[in-house]
Parts: C-alpha cells; sequence; structure tokens
C-alpha cells in the first residue's frame, strides 16, 4: 500500500536545522545580535536536564507486561513528589531507558530509549519513509510536573526520515537515529464502512533527545535549545528510492557511515542517493542494472522468491491472486575492482536495451 504524504510541525529540512539559525545576526532593531550556543557546551547542559528528568519521573510498566497492541496514549509519565516512592506497578525512567550516542555536526551526543513493544514487522532504514502516530513535548517547557505538548498525530501521520533537499522535506535527526532500531506494525486493511486503516503490534516507545539532535536553536517548539520528549507508535514504512534509479537510498550510503552527503561516486557534486548517473558515465544507473520480472499465482500456491542480496524490488502488482514483481539486480562486469557497474565509470553496458 502506497503512504500518502501528510505535513505536520515534526517535519523539518535538514538543511535548516543544519545550516539556518533561529534569528539573523543582527536583528534589524539594534538589539543585541544572535549569537548560536556551542554544541558541545549546549549538550552538557541538555544532558543534565535529561539525566534530571529520568531521574525523577517514572512510567506504568506494568500496563505493558502483557498484550502487544498498545497505543502511545497508553503511556503515562509522572513526576515523582518529594519524599515519594515509585508505586507499585511503576519504573522510574532512568532504570527503563537506554543510552544511546552518535556523534553528530563534530558533537558527542547521548540520547535515550524507551522500547515498549518492539514491533511485528520488519524495520525502515534510516533513509525511508514512515507512518507514525506520536506525540511530542519539551522537557525544557514542563511545568507543574507535566510536559507541554507542542505537535500530536493521534491518526497515523507520514513522515521521511531523509531530505533530497528540493522536494522532500524530513524529519528532526532523532528520529533518523530512532526509528529503525524498532519494528513496524501490522497493516490490517481498510474498514469498507468508515475508511479507517488499521494496524496492530506496532513498534511503540519513547524517545528522549536533546536539543542538538532535534531543532536546537530553531524555535519550532515555541522556544530555542528544547529537550524534548516523543511518545510514538510505528504502525508502517516503505523504502526509499529518492532518485528512482533502482538502488535503494539506504544501499547508497557506501561507508556507512548514516550520511548520504559523503557518498559522490563521480564527485560532481551531487551525492549518489540523488545522483541518476553515480558514476558519472554514458549510461544511466537504472540502465547499469538487470531488470527481471516473476509471476507470482498464489492461486496454484506459489509464493514469491526470495530475492538475492543484490536485488531490489521496483514494483508490484496483483491481479485476481497474480503477482507481477520487477526487480533489478546489480551487475559486476568487472569483479577484479570490487565495483558494480552503476559505479564503474569504464562499464557502459546497457542492460535495457534489446538484445540482437
Amino acid at each position: 500500500m502506497k503512504i500518502k504524504t501528510l505535513t505536520f510541525s515534526l517535519v523539518l529540512l535538514a538543511i535548516t536545522a543544519v545550516f539556518i539559525s533561529c534569528n539573523n545576526d543582527d536583528d534589524g532593531g539594534g538589539g543585541t545580535p544572535f549569537v548560536e550556543a556551542d554544541r558541545t557546551e549546549q549538550q552538557a547542559e541538555d544532558n543534565a536536564e535529561i539525566q534530571a528528568y529520568l531521574s525523577s519521573h517514572y512510567y506504568n510498566s506494568s500496563f505493558f507486561e502483557t498484550g502487544t497492541d498498545h497505543k502511545y496514549t497508553d503511556i503515562i509519565i509522572t513526576e515523582l513528589e518529594e519524599g515519594e516512592s515509585v508505586p507499585d506497578g511503576h519504573t522510574i525512567l532512568i532504570e527503563a531507558v537506554q543510552t544511546r550516542n552518535v556523534t553528530y555536526l563534530e558533537t558527542y551526543y547521548e540520547y535515550y530509549v524507551l522500547t515498549l513493544n518492539q514491533g511485528q514487522g520488519d524495520s525502515p532504514r534510516f533513509t525511508d519513509f514512515v507512518r507514525v502516530r506520536y506525540e511530542g513535548s519539551s522537557i525544557s517547557a514542563e511545568v507543574g510536573g507535566v510536559e507541554e505538548v507542542f505537535d500530536s498525530a493521534i491518526t497515523p501521520a507520514d513522515f521521511y526520515l531523509q531530505t533530497d533537499f528540493n522536494n522532500i522535506n524530513a524529519v528532526i535527526k532523532a528520529w533518523q537515529l530512532v526509528m529503525p532500531s524498532f519494528n513496524a506494525g501490522t497493516f490490517n486493511g481498510i474498514d469498507p464502512d468508515t475508511g479507517s486503516i488499521s494496524y496492530s503490534n506496532p513498534g511503540l516507545g519513547v524517545m528522549f533527545i536533546p536539543s542538538g539532535l532535534a531543532y536546537f536553536s530553531g524555535s519550532a517548539t515555541g522556544s530555542s535549545y528544547d529537550n524534548l520528549i516523543f511518545k510514538f507508535e510505528l504502525l508502517q514504512f516503505e523504502t526509499m528510492d529518492h532518485d528512482n534509479d533502482g538502488i535503494p537510498s539506504y544501499v547508497e550510503d557506501l561507508n556507512n557511515n548514516l550520511d548520504l552527503l559523503d557518498d559522490d561516486t563521480d564527485e560532481d557534486g551531487i551525492p549518489n542517493f540523488i545522483d541518476n548517473n553515480d558514476d558519472g558515465d554514458l549510461v544511466l544507473t537504472i540502465d547499469e542494472l538487470i531488470p527481471n520480472t516473476y509471476i507470482i499465482d498464489t492461486n496454484n500456491g506459489e509464493v514469491e522468491p526470495t530475492l538475492a542480496t543484490n536485488e531490489y524490488e521496483r514494483s508490484r502488482s496483483v491481479t485476481d491472486g497474480i503477482i507481477t514483481l520487477k526487480t533489478v539486480t546489480v551487475a559486476d562486469s568487472n569483479s577484479n575492482n570490487d565495483e558494480p557497474d552503476y559505479l564503474d565509470e569504464t562499464i557502459e553496458t546497457n542492460y535495457n536495451l534489446p538484445s540482437n
């Protein structure tokens, strides 16, 4: 099922998050010029605030000990009052979260993830398109023990995890890091009467993230340098091929560093994941891949083939129980240099030309 894009305030152009501050250097009114905080110094402050929060709040852990079809709205986080003991059936957050780390924009970040259900399906990649339900709140804007919710989606919302810097916006960095560590749920179908979409057993969790993996100096939450909480259900995902060249975008991360911008084989200034001719020769990437078509008649008990590790699905259609599956397979005519044809400028075989 194709996912239709929706837009919520969580969406943020990655290029904006990296290069644009929430104010200009000169405010035009003779006031104090805006100076963005040092990321390393800000992370130290943010991490202290997040750890203090995790050490002073608990959640309803026993609720999730049975069953797998829970919702993000079932997650209740409560502040531990001074002198109060953690109630039975609850767990202090600092004892339940997993601490993770990443180096981003030359800064070492720690962030925290509470996993409540892993999900029944597969996991998205950091470049994919996800469907979620969620609630975002600010730790920094907590008032009276209650975090201020700045965004939510009770009905499924769709987001790209990776921007293409042109037509596709992307979410904050933390989502790109956390979502691939959860499995999606199961799509149960569309109710013919109401049109509502049903899912079960989604990936369910909470992320606690510093401002540097969120909006940093931006004011999307209402203020700058907000440390955030996202409760979420990962319902569904779709593998992305941003340039539609046959190679999924996650495969174009050649050095496996979760950064697509430094993979530019032909050094033309266009990263491979948005370049339809990765090696800069006379043949487009899609034409340097071997096309395949499978016809699977499920009426006769036929099952889909297991794709090779270098084979990727391009499209599928189903008519009267017959699946037509089209794929491409990466070719390597010159196995001596360990470069597939689509990344080897010396190979210009077009596998889409009619054979003689």
